[in-house]
């Protein structure tokens, strides 16, 4: 369970001080997966660092299997907009980093989830070698490798074509069914968000408050988007946002 309370956070000192979201509060059950949607700039990435331990509230509680979150913790795995490989080492060195900053994993590798997302072929690549596709699911490989209970996406799949995305969000959803981990997924697309969120938080302009929640509880299968729940769904999140 993560459970965010009356939480705030601002970014910057002094008078540069800018607050990002004020007074949020949620729950995500654990193997639940919700997505945060807003305007840009509206603080959705800030909310997301706090819940990663990378940014410190100014007040209220996040909380997660009942313990305060007060900095970065192995269960909690951040995959960001770009996927942050480094250019000078292969697919498996990149995938194993975690691992090798985890002291409780001496001997595990990232190889089997590289098996699983279809780039056993590649191991031995450098990033420059492979497709804006395929980098993002080395991300997610250097992700998944300490098996996390929480999995935190801020803009995963930005800049991706259309059919690439959509790939990719199909990987995410049967992962997500698969490793049972709680999903929190920051993003700008309507469709991305009633495609991988049981519930969808709509945040106001900056700083971010909750606007709306949405239930989005049909969602599970790759053939969502033909029904007429998730039309109707994706609906509700642009009048939401156009209000």
């Amino acid at each position: 369970m993560i459970s965010v309370r009356n939480v705030t956070v601002d970014y910057g000192r002094g008078t540069k001080t800018v607050r990002a979201v004020e007074d949020v509060s949620l729950d995500i059950a654990q193997g639940a997966s919700l997505a945060l949607i807003g305007p840009s700039g509206c603080g959705k990435t800030s909310l997301l660092f706090a819940m990663a331990g990378l940014h410190q509230a100014v007040s209220g509680t996040i909380e997660i299997g009942g313990v305060p979150v007060n900095g970065p913790r192995k269960e909690i795995a951040l995959i960001l907009q770009n996927a942050g490989l480094l250019p000078w080492k292969t697919v498996l060195q990149n995938a194993n980093l975690s691992l090798l900053l985890n002291k409780e994993y001496p001997r595990k590798t990232a190889d089997t989830v590289l098996e699983d997302l279809g780039l056993g072929g590649v191991k031995s690549r450098f990033p420059s070698e492979l497709s804006e596709g395929m980098k993002r699911r080395v991300g997610v490989a250097r992700a998944l490798s300490t098996s996390p209970s929480v999995m935190l996406m801020d803009e995963p799949l930005a800049s991706l074509d259309t059919l690439t995305k959509e790939r990719i969000q199909g990987l995410f959803l049967e992962l997500w069914k698969q490793h049972q981990f709680s999903l929190v997924l920051v993003t700008h697309d309507i469709e991305e968000a009633a495609f991988l969120g049981q519930r969808v938080v709509v945040l106001t302009e900056c700083p971010a408050r909750i606007k709306t929640v949405v239930d989005n509880p049909d969602m599970g299968d790759l053939d969502y988007r033909g029904t007429e729940a998730f039309m109707k769904v994706v609906g509700q999140l642009r009048e939401a946002l156009e209000e």
